[in-house]
C-alpha cells in the first residue's frame, strides 16, 4: 500500500518543522561571539522572559497557526491543475511569491505599527514580543496569542489567498518566510548570509526596532523596507564592531524620522 502525504498537510506542518530546525542551527552558531549583535550576558540579563516561556508561547502560536491552515486548505480545496501548471511555469510561481510577499509585508507593517501606537494594544498585547530586548532565533514567533493570530496567521492567510498560490507552492513560500523571520531575530551578523545580501530588512535592521530608541521605527517585516521609507518610519543605522567582540547596530541621524 503506497503511503502519501497531501500538499495541504505538508503546507501546514513543514514551516513549523523548518522553524525549529533553522532556529537550532542558529543556536549552535550562537557560540561564535564575534558575530553576535549582543553579548550572551546581555541576552541573559536584558530579556524579561525565560526561554522556557518563549518555547511554550511559540508552540501555542504554531498550534493556532496549524488549525487555521487546515481550515483554510479545507475551505479553498486543492487545485490540482494549478499545481501542475506551477511545475511548468516559473514566471507564474515567481509572480505569486512576489504578490504574497507584498501582501504579507503590507498587512504586517500597518498592524505592527498600530500596535505600537495604540497604548492599550502595546501594553497588553505587543509588549509581550518586546520582552525579548535581545532577540534570538527561536523567539521569532514569541507573541501574545492574539497578536500571533492577527499579524502572522491572518497575514499569512491573506497572502495565500490573494496571491492565488496552490497548497504545494505554499509549502515553499511559508518555509521561506519562516526562515526569513527566524533570521531577522537570530541576533547574528554572519558573513555570506544571503538574507543580508538580498534584503535590507535584515537582522540588524530588526534589532534596531527591538531597542528602546527604535521602538517607533523599522516596523517593516519580514521582507522589504518600503513602507518604513514611504511613511517616514525608517531609522538608518551603522554596523560597528563592539568592544569585547561582535557587532552593534547603532542608529544614525541621517534621514531619521521625526
Amino acid at each position: 500500500m503506497e503511503f502519501s502525504v497531501s500538499d495541504e498537510l505538508l503546507g501546514t506542518f513543514v514551516p513549523i518543522i523548518v522553524y525549529w530546525l533553522y532556529s537550532g542551527i542558529y543556536i549552535l552558531l550562537g557560540s561564535f561571539d564575534n558575530y553576535r549583535l549582543h553579548s550572551r550576558k546581555d541576552e541573559d540579563t536584558k530579556n524579561l522572559v525565560s526561554r522556557r516561556t518563549v518555547v511554550k508561547g511559540v508552540l501555542l502560536q504554531q498550534t493556532v497557526q496549524a488549525i487555521v491552515a487546515i481550515l483554510l486548505f479545507t475551505v479553498t480545496g486543492n487545485d490540482n491543475e494549478t499545481a501542475k501548471d506551477l511545475k511548468l511555469n516559473f514566471i507564474v510561481l515567481a509572480r505569486q511569491f512576489l504578490i504574497a510577499m507584498l501582501v504579507l509585508d503590507t498587512w504586517q507593517y500597518f498592524m505592527h505599527r498600530y500596535m505600537h501606537h495604540h497604548k492599550f494594544l502595546y501594553r497588553h498585547i505587543h509588549s509581550q514580543h518586546h520582552r525579548l530586548v535581545v532577540p534570538y532565533a527561536f523567539g521569532a514567533l514569541y507573541n501574545h496569542p492574539l497578536e500571533g493570530l492577527l499579524l502572522d496567521t491572518i497575514g499569512g492567510a491573506l497572502s495565500f489567498l490573494l496571491s492565488g498560490m496552490s497548497p504545494r507552492a505554499s509549502i515553499f513560500f511559508f518555509s521561506f518566510a519562516t526562515m526569513k523571520t527566524v533570521d531577522d531575530h537570530c541576533g547574528l551578523w554572519l558573513p555570506g548570509n544571503l538574507f543580508h545580501v538580498f534584503f535590507s530588512n535584515n537582522t540588524a535592521y530588526h534589532d534596531v526596532h527591538h531597542q528602546l530608541y527604535g521602538s517607533k521605527y523599522n516596523f517593516s517585516q519580514p521582507f522589504f523596507v518600503m513602507w518604513d521609507r514611504i511613511l517616514g518610519t525608517y531609522m538608518p543605522y551603522s554596523l560597528e564592531r563592539r568592544a569585547g567582540g561582535g557587532f552593534e547596530a547603532r542608529p544614525t541621524n541621517e534621514n531619521k524620522a521625526d
